[in-house]
């Protein structure tokens, strides 16, 4: 059977990785080869963002081309539909063979996976790896989510794994071209837990330690966690084990990265594979005082993303320093594949990027998050370890109130539906720590930065279908007697 002349399509997609936690996007203490090499034949965005904080807001977000707001996607719940387009349904139909190795819960609605992929699920079935944390309920260390080291000979036959051993099977059988191989991994996301050699792989005193930052003047939840979880019982050697086990974590992520890129050059599908990688979200790690995630969080460590693009005819070691959104993900995949979308969205392709990184892309990135108070039926009921998430959600829903953010050249931006509004200047303060929504002196950028902001919601409020209503529903009208 003849080539396909169109470009195969790898998703390499960790969840709550963050940005700072890779080799080739700053961090000299990561150990992550393959990413980095991936890096060095291929693109990295250095101010790429995701749209949404939270896992399913964020994935439905990058294979639509929508902001979440647009169909209301910012729960863990409101999940892709059958009316909605997405990106790998789009491919399927144009002839791709989707593959999805394994089966998450956070993506598609019933019924959506198998309308949206060729085959999924695990050809290798992971096995019961579950370990729980060896502290009891209220050790500050079991609501860090810390689990330590896993005891298993080997590497753990876990989620991640399976779906690495599963890929690898199914590229050694071959794949029909085109393909896309859609690979979304569980790791580095809480519990913080990995086995050897990945747990010893970072020294603790080398770990840096948590930002610090006052609690004054930012939203609600941030001083709500701290004082539920009580991480200000954690003592920095707990957070430097904590970061550490973190970046073991990364690292087990980064050595299975490897093994799935060793298979597409072992199938001789290198010079015709386009590989992405990137993450849904990030993870606060003790920055702030916070741990895991939050709906509303607008934070760096949260919305910043690893993206990297290596695709053949690309440039190598390319550094793209300009905005880029996830969303941009649609239009890039499908300008690659030669394939239309066929309704409205949000992003603007990447390929001209692939060729030179320097062009201009965009000029801010957008983010949300967040609930409105009547919407607080909607908030996570979760048993341990996120039940005091969930309560502080459901007995403080300001904390988890809508916010809206815009990240400019210089500035970051938060609107806050029941709260004070954020205003930082990344020049000075470039972890964000000091909010001048309340300084006179910034009350012109505080100004331009709102009517940037309403812009971009006229103009994402919704899309309009391409499909076009009759003006006149005859069906079944009662014919007139006589």
């Amino acid at each position: 059977m003849p080539r396909s002349t169109r470009p195969n399509f790898v998703f390499f997609i960790p969840d709550q990785l963050r940005y700072d936690a890779v080799g080739c996007f700053g961090n000299e203490r990561a150990h992550t080869p393959a990413i980095d090499a991936l890096a060095a034949r291929g693109t990295r965005f250095t101010r790429a963002y995701g749209q949404h904080s939270v896992c399913s807001p964020s994935r439905v977000s990058f294979l639509t081309g929508w902001y979440p707001h647009v169909r209301g996607h910012r729960t863990l719940d409101h999940l892709l539909q059958a009316d909605e387009p997405n990106l790998l349904r789009l491919l399927k139909a144009e002839g791709y063979h989707v593959a999805h190795a394994g089966l998450r819960g956070d993506t598609f609605s019933r019924g959506m996976t198998r309308e949206s992929t060729s085959r999924f699920g695990f050809a290798v079935r992971p096995g019961r790896i579950h370990q729980p944390s060896p502290y009891g309920p209220e050790h500050p260390l079991a609501r860090a989510f810390y689990h330590g080291k896993r005891e298993t000979p080997g590497v753990a036959l876990d989620f991640d794994e399976a779906v690495i051993r599963t890929a690898e099977q199914w590229l050694a059988e071959g794949l029909p071209e085109p393909f896309v191989l859609y690979l979304p991994l569980v790791f580095p996301h809480p519990p913080f837990v990995v086995e050897e050699p990945w747990f010893s792989l970072h020294e603790r005193a080398s770990m840096p330690p948590p930002l610090e930052a006052s609690r004054d003047d930012k939203p609600a939840y941030m001083q709500a966690l701290v004082d539920r979880y009580g991480t200000e019982r954690l003592a920095p050697g707990d957070w430097a084990e904590i970061r550490a086990t973190y970046a073991g974590m990364v690292s087990r992520v980064d050595d299975q990265l490897g093994r799935i890129l060793r298979a597409v050059e072992a199938a001789g599908l290198e010079a015709s594979t386009t590989t992405f990688f990137f993450t849904d979200h990030g993870e606060y790690l003790g920055d702030f005082g916070l741990i895991e995630k939050w709906p509303s969080g607008q934070h760096e460590c949260l919305l910043h993303n690893p993206l990297v693009i290596a695709t053949p005819d690309g440039v190598e070691g390319g550094h793209a320093e300009g905005f880029v959104e996830l969303v941009d993900l649609v239009p890039t995949v499908l300008e690659l594949a030669g394939v239309e979308a066929g309704y409205s969205h949000f992003g603007r392709s990447l390929v001209p990027l692939l060729s030179n990184p320097a062009l201009p892309h965009r000029e801010a990135a957008f983010s949300e998050g967040g609930f409105r108070l009547d919407e607080s039926h909607l908030f996570e009921q979760a048993p341990f370890p996120y039940d005091l998430k969930a309560a502080v959600q459901n007995e403080q829903p300001v904390t988890n109130g809508r916010v809206m953010s815009l990240r400019t050249e210089r500035y970051t931006y938060c609107r806050r539906l029941y709260e004070s509004d954020e205003l930082y200047d990344r020049q000075a303060d470039p972890h964000e720590r000091v909010n001048l929504a309340g300084d006179p002196a910034h009350r012109d950028v505080l100004a331009e930065h709102r009517e940037r902001l309403l812009d971009h919601l006229c103009a994402t409020a919704d899309v309009i279908p391409w499909e076009k209503d009759p003006r006149f529903d005859t069906e079944g009208q009662v014919e007139p007697r006589g």
